[in-house]
């Protein structure tokens, strides 16, 4: 990888290219974020670095955070990410990285932690199509026999079942960047992108550009 930045997604709209066509968009606020920690193959075994996004007060974290973030003489941040990088050596402790190392036309790979949708059964959950609705069935939205016969005679791994729904890292890979307002570190990415408003996502230059 050779850059990514730390945001946070402030919904999406929609706006009109050059030829005229709409193009359904999402907005977000991507930087400043600050290096922390600049990380090399020969002290640390691999390349990377750390960014930090979303400046807080002191006195809502804690020391340990105050203290790491003080060599790149900045306040603390709220949001701490490693991010493994190609080259290091254009990085340095107290660098600020903003919207504008991105460009409009760049495909991207982008990371969030999806909306968490709770306890779920297996209609919603994984599509099951269930069993109909009337003519006296009792049968509707179970998932059915799980088990197997006597030979293995048990539930086997990774069955598809009942339970939590959403609430875990989604990347979604090739988006495309619409626009880059360097005035307000906005990027627009073309389509949608994992996660609620205002969470935190990780936006990074695709690995299968």
């Amino acid at each position: 990888m050779k850059k990514g930045l730390l945001g946070k997604k402030l919904g999406m709209t929609q706006i009109f290219g050059d030829d005229g066509r709409k193009i359904p968009v999402t907005v977000v606020e991507a930087g400043p974020c600050v290096v922390l920690q600049v990380k090399t193959a020969e002290n640390d075994g691999y390349n990377a670095i750390q960014i930090g996004f979303d400046e807080i007060d002191a006195n809502r974290t804690t020391k340990a955070i105050v203290g790491h973030c003080r060599p790149a003489a900045q306040g603390p941040r709220k949001f701490l990410r490693e991010l493994r990088i190609d080259d290091t050596n254009q990085y340095k402790i107290g660098d600020t990285l903003k919207a504008e190392i991105f460009s409009a036309g760049e495909l991207v790979d982008v990371s969030g932690t999806s909306i968490g949708k709770g306890y779920q059964g297996v209609v919603k959950r994984w599509g099951f199509q269930g069993g109909r609705s009337t003519h006296g069935s009792r049968f509707h939205r179970a998932p059915g026999a799980i088990g197997c016969s006597a030979t293995p005679s048990r539930v086997m791994k990774n069955k598809k079942m009942p339970g939590q729904m959403g609430n875990e890292r989604v990347t979604v890979q090739r988006l495309q960047i619409v626009r880059v307002d360097q005035d307000d570190n906005l990027i627009l990415i073309k389509g949608a992108i994992p996660g609620s408003k205002n969470s935190l996502v990780v936006i990074r230059d695709s690995v299968k550009a």
